[in-house]
């Protein structure tokens, strides 16, 4: 068993149960590549998905996951629910605890929402994603994938590039990676720099083209314009120039280094189609990786592992 009972930041795990995550994900990984790949593992164990805010690539990717350990997935999403008649957060929470659910995942527009959950039920709870705050699995996913394409994770440097300021992929991504003994850079212009980057334990730039040769990987984030009240920059086609990773860039980097994006990708804005399409673009092994990293998630967090061998 891992040592937290709940996921609602990067923090709650300790770097051994991190590694322990994604040593997990391995055997999984392998699951998931067969012709048959559903395990009993969490037969009779009720996960419900509780998307109060839009997601296509998380919520799937939980819902397969959940289902091929055989768990009962329900999955709810905010014109499903109660909220939108006026339910608060913590009636809701209360309510399914009352059905003796086991797992609950939640996304929500607003930032400590898991947190609530958590406080009124004895369900495990999840966070896949509050507001500008965290973004736990995704961290584990991506950590995952440059473990797999770099061999390791101490001593790489990870340039995360783009809209920090809100984003919480870089929010827990940044002290996952330091705990782990790597280095991560927040590049981005003042407008979407947050105000204190030290606080993750990232240093920060705004010249990409200063810090690319010397990047293991370059780790881009979407513009998230649907969170900005007014535009932090002249246009796109400008952040475009000064930010994109483009052919010319893809030339600079240094050799072995890797392109991640949390996706969904603005092609033509934070990376270029020749950029998302090379072949040091990982995005699609980052989507892969998410099945098998939530499996592995769900199986220590629900006890699985008592049950013997993954596979």
């Amino acid at each position: 068993m891992i040592s937290s009972k709940n996921l609602l930041t990067i923090e709650d795990f300790t770097p051994e149960d991190i590694l322990q995550v994604l040593d997990t994900a391995v055997s999984f990984k392998d699951v998931n590549a067969r012709a048959i790949k559903k395990l009993p593992t969490l037969r009779g164990r009720t996960v419900i998905n509780l998307f109060l805010e839009p997601s296509t690539r998380t919520r799937t990717s939980f819902e397969i996951a959940a289902k091929r350990l055989s768990a009962d997935a329900i999955n709810m999403s905010g014109s499903a629910s109660a909220t939108v008649k006026g339910e608060s957060l913590a009636d809701t929470a209360e309510t399914l605890s009352a059905m003796n659910c086991d797992l609950v995942i939640i996304r929500h527009r607003y930032a400590g929402a898991p947190g609530i959950l958590a406080r009124h039920m004895d369900a495990r709870i999840i966070n896949a994603g509050d507001g500008k705050h965290q973004h736990p699995t995704q961290t584990l996913l991506d950590l995952y994938t440059i473990r797999e394409e770099l061999g390791s994770i101490e001593g790489k440097t990870v340039g995360i590039i783009g809209d920090i300021a809100h984003s919480r992929v870089a929010g827990s991504l940044c002290p996952a990676l330091v705990a782990l003994g790597a280095k991560p850079i927040v590049i981005a212009p003042p407008t979407l720099m947050p105000s204190r980057p030290d606080i993750l334990g990232a240093e920060k730039s705004y010249s990409l083209d200063d810090l690319l040769p010397d990047l293991d990987v370059v780790y881009t984030l979407r513009i998230q314009q649907e969170r900005m009240d007014e535009s932090p920059f002249p246009s796109l086609r400008e952040y475009a120039m000064l930010y994109g990773i483009d052919s010319k860039r893809l030339q600079a980097m240094k050799p072995g280094a890797i392109i991640m994006h949390p996706g969904p990708i603005n092609r033509g804005v934070e990376l270029s189609a020749e950029a998302a399409d090379s072949p040091r673009a990982r995005i699609l092994d980052q989507v892969n990786a998410g099945v098998a990293v939530r499996m592995a998630l769900m199986y220590l967090m629900l006890g699985g592992e008592q049950s013997g061998s993954v596979a």
